[in-house]
């Protein structure tokens, strides 16, 4: 599907926003009993036969359903507008657009590896998410 651009692409980035805010944060089935789900807060479909929260009984958390997704157009966009490219090295910044990409520096490049990537990103002008 072809990005938006311009106004529409930012009347879409704040509709997104607005959704965003509007979805409720989806726990797992009977997290609030039991210790072991309340410190690993992840999404687990329902399939009990009886399970109430596939159900959808009255006073039971939401599922995740289809409905809650944001405008296909910005899907996966940052909230910029810029397509984000996870970068592992300095190579990696060739070809990229300015006015397209953002860089998202790997979690695992290390502190001497990052400061050479951070300034060659500067030097062609791209921004970094994770600076």
């Amino acid at each position: 599907m072809a990005r938006p651009s311009g106004e529409e692409l930012q009347r879409l980035l704040r509709l997104r926003k607005k959704l965003k805010s509007r979805k409720p944060e989806f726990l797992r089935t009977l997290w609030w009993k039991f210790p072991k789900f309340k410190n690993d807060p992840k999404w687990r479909k329902p399939k009990g036969i009886d399970n109430k929260m596939r159900l959808r009984l009255k006073g039971y958390p939401p599922i995740v359903e289809v409905g809650y997704r944001g405008p296909a157009a910005v899907r996966g966009l940052h909230p910029t507008g810029l397509e984000p490219v996870l970068v592992h090295n300095e190579k990696e910044l060739e070809g990229l657009d300015p006015s397209k990409h953002i860089v998202v520096i790997a979690s695992t490049v290390g502190l001497k590896k990052r400061l050479k990537i951070l300034e060659k990103a500067h030097q062609l002008g791209l921004r970094v998410a994770n600076e």
